[in-house]
């Protein structure tokens, strides 16, 4: 398929803003602590007050992403933007309050999927097509690929992919299933993608938990989020040439491919 343009990348993680805040080595930089996790936003406190923290978490990564463009968010609002919406762990808080209910007004968990992407399509004005992909860090490169597949077809002039992971209500159970060596990073991504020009090659298989190209041994564990904030790192080391994402979750392998570095940075007119 035709390979897109990164137009911006936003990136919140329990390590800072931006790549700049990831270091060389989670394991070390944790300190033994289990989970980096992210404070609530401090957005308009009466527009989110009924808002769960990661729905602000994900409204705030857009926030980042259109500040990385130099764009306001009229720049993504309308028709002509698609959103695809990826996470693992984002809807085990609420699920948790339903099943052990603890004074929640978390009363129809089914509609979860929904609300992150749903505020932040309210928030930015977001009316285009849009897809939600649920999994560990291969939903996170198929979110990608779908994208890219949403552009070539012609659907929408520009895709929002956004990734938000929580951990710090849910830790135990990812302990409980095992399986995630290092600690448990909270993490907010958001990638705008345009029509771009060369080729995206996408490939499956099974393997073990390799990473995105070494990123998961500077970022931790982020799941979902892990190939977006791997795209976030690579652009920042400044490396050009081919760009290449690989993940692995339970036994499969998703790989991405661009032939030539995919990063759009010139600011366009509003």
């Amino acid at each position: 398929m035709r390979g897109p343009a990164i137009r911006a990348i936003g990136l919140i993680t329990g390590w800072g803003v931006g790549a700049g805040a990831v270091p060389p080595d989670a394991v070390a930089a944790a300190g033994g602590r289990r989970v980096l996790s992210l404070e609530r936003p401090a957005l308009d406190p009466e527009r989110f007050r009924r808002s769960p923290r990661e729905c602000v978490l994900g409204v705030a990564a857009v926030a980042a992403m259109l500040e990385d463009a130099e764009e306001g968010p009229e720049a993504i609002a309308g028709e002509d933007t698609g959103f695809v919406f990826v996470t693992a762990a984002a809807y085990a808080a609420s699920n948790r309050q339903h099943i052990e209910p603890r004074g929640s007004n978390v009363y129809f968990p089914y509609t979860a999927p929904a609300a992150i992407s749903g505020e932040v399509a309210i928030e930015y004005g977001i009316r285009g097509p849009y897809g939600i992909l649920i999994g560990g860090s291969t939903a996170g490169a198929d979110a990608i690929a779908h994208a890219a597949e949403m552009l070539e077809a012609g659907t929408c002039r520009r895709v929002l992919v956004l990734g938000v992971e929580i951990f710090e209500e849910c830790a135990d159970l990812y302990d409980r299933a095992g399986g995630l060596d290092g600690p448990l990073v909270e993490a907010a991504c958001g990638l705008w993608l345009e029509p771009g020009e060369g080729a995206l090659t996408l490939s499956r298989g099974r393997g073990r938990r390799g990473g995105s190209g070494g990123a998961r041994r500077r970022l931790g564990e982020m799941l979902a989020c892990e190939p977006l904030a791997a795209l976030a790192l690579h652009r920042a080391s400044g490396r050009q040439g081919p760009v290449e994402i690989h993940a692995a979750w339970r036994g499969e392998t998703t790989s991405l491919r661009w032939s030539h570095a995919p990063y759009r940075a010139r600011r366009r007119a509003a």
